[in-house]
């Protein structure tokens, strides 16, 4: 369905009301259009002269191309990957709408990236995962060379992760009734997992004996261990002998794979309940655990290891986040 939101408004209502595709849902109080019904010059002809249309949403009308998420599965792209390289470039192909994607050139790519970043502020992670959304299009669908997408990229920013400390993880994972909800939040932390990785888990992954996590296909599809608290194990058995999950370690109430969506509401109930008011995502957790090991003296090469990262420069972030030496030094406001 194609909805149309507008602020209390009797002369669209009335306008709404003559024009025969559009209905009303008394429920949900919204005016929507059938999708195979929607024709967005028809909206601008009977809205357009007296009211502005805002249509940034309808992106979502304009599909990939069948071969570019058939080639991204064939190539073992993650669920997460596939998703976002298909929306933004869906968000590419509305762009361009009145254009043959082939004929789009170099120069109006970047003028294309250029606008999002002036209107829309987006991060640098965000503008290189878009380039990278059309550059597969170009080069691994079309089998165009690379050379000829050379798109200018940002320098990264260097910013440091957010990190709470012990007391605060105490707190957030105290905050957490529920059985699984507490288990999952937990895992995050006392492994150093990817809310991905958490979702992956099976039952059989858990190696009580060698107290270790085993994480298979992580990023990189390459399989690692992690370390299985036995604070966390505890409650994993209570949790298991309550909850009896059958392929999955987390399963949603259908028995399928655990949302992603509601691994992010637990977190945010939690964050409300404790009090706690510092920006915080599933991610954060993972730099928590990785900045709190380096500051028990845990050595770098070991972090890395247990956070699955395939380059050593990515784990050194930790020693600018770590008080471990920094706490050592007194403040001058503090000394004698």
């Amino acid at each position: 369905m194609v909805f149309i939101d507008f602020e209390f408004d009797r002369g669209i209502i009335n306008l709404l009301r003559l024009y025969s595709k559009t209905k009303y849902i008394y429920n949900d109080k919204r005016w929507f259009i059938k999708k195979e019904l929607f024709n967005y010059y028809e909206i601008i002809s009977i809205l357009g002269e007296k009211y502005d249309i805002n249509s940034d949403n309808l992106q979502m009308f304009y599909s990939v191309p069948k071969k570019y998420e058939d080639i991204l599965k064939r190539k073992r792209y993650s669920e997460n990957t596939i998703k976002t390289y298909c929306n933004y470039f869906e968000n590419f192909i509305y762009y361009f709408s009145e254009k043959e994607l082939p004929e789009i050139t170099i120069g109006e790519i970047n003028d294309y990236i250029l606008e999002l970043i002036n209107s829309k502020n987006i991060s640098i992670s965000q503008q290189n995962q878009r380039i990278n959304a059309i550059k597969f299009y170009y080069e691994k669908v079309l089998g165009r060379k690379k050379e000829y997408y050379l798109i200018e990229r940002p320098r990264a920013e260097k910013k440091l992760p957010n990190v709470l400390s012990k007391e605060e993880i105490t707190r957030l994972i105290n905050a957490i009734s529920n059985k699984k909800h507490k288990c999952i939040i937990s895992i995050i932390y006392s492994a150093g997992l990817r809310r991905s990785e958490v979702l992956n888990i099976k039952p059989e992954d858990i190696d009580s004996n060698r107290m270790l996590i085993k994480i298979a296909g992580g990023k990189g599809k390459k399989d690692r261990y992690s370390l299985l608290s036995a604070r966390l194990l505890d409650n994993l058995r209570i949790y298991y002998k309550e909850y009896k999950p059958k392929k999955w370690l987390f399963e949603g109430q259908n028995k399928g794979k655990y949302s992603a969506e509601s691994v992010g509401s637990i977190l945010k109930t939690a964050l409300l309940k404790s009090g706690i008011k510092k920006k915080v995502t599933p991610h954060t957790l993972r730099h928590s655990f990785a900045t709190h090991l380096l500051e028990q003296g845990t050595d770098l090469r070991y972090i890395q290891e247990l956070l699955g990262h395939s380059n050593s420069k990515t784990t050194e972030i930790y020693t600018h986040v770590s008080n471990r030496e920094l706490g050592k030094i007194k403040s001058p406001l503090d000394s004698d």
